[in-house]
């Protein structure tokens, strides 16, 4: 009677089970088995399997091994089920391989997740923004995978999307922000224009980006690095230790734009500094590097370069020339 019972069992948790993946439940309530261990198996795995998969897990793996020769309704449901498990488990675990900086298994991971969900937000932002975390420490490596991941992010937000949810960030803004900084400082030395204007665009938002000193002292660096590096090459081979002329003069005024804006860059670095002892030796080199610009643009003085470092977080952040 006890075998009875448990033959019983084995059939009605199954019956049960299925209903939910839509299958025949008069079909698998009519089956049986003899075998005290595929039901006692069974009965661990279905016992556990919404209170508690990770108990049930295991379960499910062993009944799959010992009997996926049955190729029946019961092997059927179990493998949706540990492909669902795997599923969420992958989706639980990115977020830590990324904090423990694992971002060889944390890409891996993500892409697995892509591959069975090709839009989902949540994961597009997770692996735009873990390229930032991964570049920051010195790993280039995922920089192009993480831009294209953070760009789509982006574009999904801002048509609309919204993610399963949206921490660590505090909400849309904040996620935007982010990830435009991501952009900003993950195309910082391949394709400064492209970083200008990321950067740009993630200081217009409400968030701690916006009073973050590195913010624009990349943006300053973008634009060094970038169009002043650009102009001033042209400027030297076409018009260097030659007479004035009106295309001279025109040049000459196009890097004279760009100098007020890494001046501006500076600026607002040196203020959103403040007085933090942890940036001081940043904060003198960053004004080391503005004053040189501010000097040649103010006749070889910095009168009035203390007064416009101390407004400059009060005026609006200038466009790209």
């Amino acid at each position: 009677m006890k075998l009875l019972g448990q033959r019983l069992g084995l059939a009605v948790m199954l019956a049960l089970s299925v209903v939910a993946l839509g299958a025949r439940q008069t079909v698998l309530a009519q089956k049986e088995t003899d075998d005290p261990v595929k039901i006692e198996i069974y009965k661990r795995f279905y016992d556990n399997a919404k209170k508690n998969p990770a108990v049930a897990y295991p379960a499910a793996r062993d009944y799959i091994q010992k009997y996926n020769k049955d190729k029946d309704e019961y092997i059927d449901y179990i493998q949706k089920w540990i492909a669902a498990y795997e599923s969420d488990e992958r989706k639980r675990n990115l977020p830590v391989l990324i904090n423990e900086k694992k971002f060889a298994e944390a890409y891996s991971t993500g892409a697995k997740i892509l591959a069975e969900e090709p839009n989902y937000l949540r994961e597009q932002i997770d692996l735009g923004y873990a390229g930032y975390i991964a570049a920051s420490a010195k790993n280039e490596s995922f920089n192009t995978t993480a831009l294209e991941y953070a760009r789509k992010a982006i574009s999904e937000i801002e048509a609309g999307k919204t993610p399963t949810e949206w921490a660590p960030f505090k909400g849309k803004d904040d996620t935007l922000a982010y990830l435009n900084y991501a952009v900003g400082y993950m195309t910082l030395k391949t394709t400064p224009d492209q970083a200008i204007n990321a950067l740009i665009k993630a200081a217009q938002y409400d968030s701690d980006i916006k009073k973050t000193p590195s913010t624009y002292y990349f943006l300053a660096v973008a634009y060094e690095s970038g169009p002043y590096k650009t102009l001033s090459a042209a400027y030297q081979t076409d018009f260097a230790n030659k007479p004035e002329t009106p295309e001279s003069k025109a040049a000459l005024e196009k890097i004279g734009v760009v100098m007020d804006r890494i001046v501006d860059a500076y600026a607002r670095a040196i203020a959103a500094a403040g007085t933090d002892p942890k940036t001081e030796q940043s904060r003198k080199e960053w004004l080391t590097a503005m004053s040189t610009y501010y000097k040649f643009r103010h006749g070889g003085t910095d009168t009035g370069m203390t007064e416009f470092i101390a407004s400059a977080l009060q005026r609006p952040l200038p466009p790209k020339p």
